[in-house]
């Protein structure tokens, strides 16, 4: 049986995994079009959760992309784990030629964190940080 601050920790840092895309400011409007593009859509793929517990599991997002203003998106997603499937959403914003940052948030435990992604063609390195962990996450577009 799991305790609510692992399931609140797994939460959070799911979320995270599901946050890859991304691309950059200074381009041109044709360039920028394109890479908002490449964000835009279905990301899934594999990491990893550190808990603030010590304790460390594997995971498995899929996450969906919109664009919601000229440097910022919105991202659903739905994780899971050995233990937990979970559900997040994040608000991102593009913050250089290939990496946005924002905010997630995971409702069914009322917890979140901040989030990074490095996006480099179709795939996407995510980091997150909470109050109940870290997790790292390779995505790739489909």
């Amino acid at each position: 049986m799991i305790q609510s601050q692992p399931w609140k920790a797994r939460g959070a840092s799911i979320f995270a995994v599901v946050l890859a895309g991304a691309m950059g400011l200074g381009l041109s409007a044709a360039e920028a079009r394109a890479e908002s593009a490449m964000l835009v859509g279905t990301w899934a793929g594999n990491g990893s959760i550190n808990f603030a517990s010590g304790s460390k599991e594997n995971a498995r997002c899929r996450a969906h992309f919109a664009k919601t203003g000229e440097r910022s998106y919105e991202m659903s997603a739905s994780c899971a784990t050995p233990s937990a499937k979970v559900d997040q959403t994040a608000q991102l914003t593009k913050v250089g030629a290939s990496s946005y940052v924002g905010r997630f948030f995971n409702e069914q435990y009322n917890t979140g964190g901040s989030i990074k992604i490095t996006v480099s063609g179709s795939t996407g390195s995510v980091s997150l940080a909470g109050e109940a962990g870290t997790a790292f996450f390779r995505l790739r577009k489909y």
